[in-house]
C-alpha cells in the first residue's frame, strides 16, 4: 500500500491570497469585518489530543481549500462568540455573521482547520461560515443583510482559493456526512435557507443543460411543503416557502415518504433527512412516468414531482458490474497507511474508513469530484509530536458523488463512470 506523507508544498497557492495583518480580518473591505480569535489551547498539557478549537495549518500550501459550508448556529451570535472562545468547546468555525445587520467576526484564520463539518476530511479542505439563527425557524433569522453580507464574503474567498460557485462546493453543513456518528448529521442550515437566491446572490453560473441529471430547483414562493419539528415533542411548522422537496415511493401524491435502510424516516420533520431533497443538489435521472420523475437516492428511486426539476449535465457513475459499490462518508487512508508514529487511532480521526451503504445493480449517481484518500494530520503543541500537522495520503482514489441528502464517497476501483 502507498504510504505519502505530505508536509508542505502542494502548490497553486493563490495569487489573490496576500498577506493579512494578525489583528485583521479576512473580508472584502466593504464588509468591514471584525477579528476575534477563537481559543487554541491545551486542556491537558499531558495529552496532546486534549485542546480546542481548531488545528494549525498552512493552507492552501499543505492542503487545498475546495469547499465553503454553511450553517446555522442554533444560538444567539454573542453566545456563539463566547463558546468559540471557550477551548473545551471542542468546535469552531472561520466566521460567523449575525442576523440582525449581517456583521461578520472572523475567528479562525483561513490557512488554519476549524472544526466545524464533523468530518475530518472536509474540515481540513473546507472554510466554515456560521450563520445566526435556528434552522427550525430560518426564515426568522435569515435576513436579507445576512444573505447579502454572506454572498459578499463566499465571493472574496472564492476568489482567493479558486472554489467553484457552485452547489458541488458551496454547500450546507447538511451535505456533509459526519463521519463519526451518521446517523447524528446535522441538518443546518434546514429547508428555510433559500439556495435559490444565495447562489444567485453568489453569480453562480447556471449549470449546464443535460439529460442524464437532473437538479433540484422548486419556485421559492409556492414550494410550501407540510413540515413539523420534533423535538421534545412535535410542532408543525408555519407553512412557508422553502428550499426543500419531500421525496415519495411512489409516482403520486399520497404515496409514502421514501424511508431508508440506515435511518429509517419517512415523516415531515424537517430534521429528518432520509426522504428530503435540497435546492441546487443534483441527482441521476432514474425513471419518468408522467409528471413525475424518480431520482437515485440512497440505493432507491425517490420519486418528486417534474416541475421541481431542471435537466443537469455532468459526469455519472455506476457500480462496477459484479462488484458491491461501497459508500463511506470520508476518503481516509487505510490503518496499514498511517506510517509509524502518527496513530490511525487517535480520538480526531477514525482509523479507517467506515462503509455506510453498499450498493449493486444499475444504479448512477452524479459525481462532484474525485481525490486521493486522505487526511490533514494535527495535535497540539509542534514538532515534538511525530508528523504532526501533515497531509496523511493513501493509495486509493475516490469519487464524492452525489449520494442521498449528504455528499459520500465511492472508491473508484467500485465503480465506472457512464460513458455516452
Amino acid at each position: 500500500m502507498l504510504v505519502a506523507v505530505v508536509a508542505a508544498g502542494w502548490g497553486g497557492t493563490p495569487a489573490a491570497a496576500a498577506s493579512v495583518p494578525a489583528d485583521q480580518a479576512e473580508c472584502p473591505r466593504v464588509l468591514q469585518c471584525k477579528w476575534l480569535p477563537a481559543a487554541y489551547a491545551s486542556n491537558n498539557p499531558e495529552d496532546a489530543n486534549a485542546y480546542g478549537n481548531y488545528d494549525l495549518a498552512d493552507r492552501p500550501a499543505t492542503m487545498p481549500i475546495k469547499y465553503i459550508v454553511i450553517h446555522d448556529t442554533e444560538s444567539s451570535y454573542a453566545s456563539t462568540l463566547a463558546h468559540f472562545q471557550n477551548p473545551r468547546a471542542y468546535t469552531s468555525s472561520h466566521y460567523v455573521i449575525r442576523s440582525s445587520d449581517g456583521e461578520v467576526t472572523q475567528m479562525v484564520r483561513t490557512k488554519d482547520v476549524a472544526w466545524h463539518a464533523g468530518n475530518s476530511l472536509i474540515n481540513g479542505e473546507s472554510i466554515g461560515i456560521e450563520h445566526e439563527g435556528v434552522a427550525a425557524d430560518g426564515a426568522a433569522w435569515y435576513t436579507d443583510a445576512m444573505y447579502r453580507n454572506s454572498a459578499a464574503l463566499v465571493r472574496y474567498l472564492a476568489a482567493r482559493y479558486h472554489i467553484p460557485l457552485d452547489r458541488e462546493h458551496i454547500i450546507g453543513h447538511d451535505d456533509v456526512a459526519n463521519q463519526r456518528n451518521y446517523r447524528g448529521s446535522h441538518w443546518d442550515p434546514g429547508p428555510f435557507w433559500d439556495w435559490n437566491r444565495y447562489m444567485r446572490l453568489l453569480r453562480a453560473p447556471a449549470p449546464a443543460p443535460g439529460n442524464r441529471l437532473v437538479t433540484i430547483k422548486p419556485a421559492w414562493s409556492i414550494n410550501q411543503p407540510e413540515l413539523t419539528y420534533c423535538s421534545n415533542g412535535c410542532r408543525t411548522l408555519p407553512k412557508q416557502p422553502s428550499s426543500t422537496v419531500l421525496l415519495r415511493t411512489e409516482p403520486r401524491d399520497d404515496a409514502p415518504l421514501l424511508t431508508d435502510p440506515v435511518l429509517g424516516g419517512g415523516t415531515t420533520d424537517a430534521a429528518d433527512w432520509s426522504d428530503k431533497a435540497a435546492a441546487g443538489r443534483t441527482y441521476a435521472v432514474a425513471e419518468r412516468q408522467g409528471r413525475w420523475t424518480a431520482v437515485w437516492f440512497g440505493g432507491q428511486k425517490a420519486w418528486l414531482l417534474s416541475r421541481l426539476l431542471r435537466p443537469a449535465a455532468g459526469r455519472v457513475i455506476r457500480p462496477r458490474a459484479g462488484t458491491a459499490m461501497r459508500v463511506y462518508p470520508a476518503n481516509l487512508p487505510e490503518p496499514g497507511e498511517w506510517p509509524a508514529g502518527a496513530p490511525a487511532g487517535n480520538p480526531a480521526t477514525p482509523p479507517a474508513p467506515a462503509v455506510v451503504y453498499t450498493i449493486s445493480g444499475d444504479q448512477r449517481y452524479q459525481v462532484a469530484d474525485q481525490s486521493p484518500a486522505m487526511v490533514y494530520y494535527a495535535r497540539f503543541g509542534g514538532d515534538e509530536v511525530p508528523y504532526n500537522h501533515t497531509v496523511i495520503r493513501g493509495a486509493a482514489t475516490y469519487y464524492r458523488i452525489s449520494f442521498n441528502h449528504r455528499f459520500m464517497y465511492v472508491n473508484a476501483d467500485d465503480v465506472e463512470v457512464v460513458r455516452g
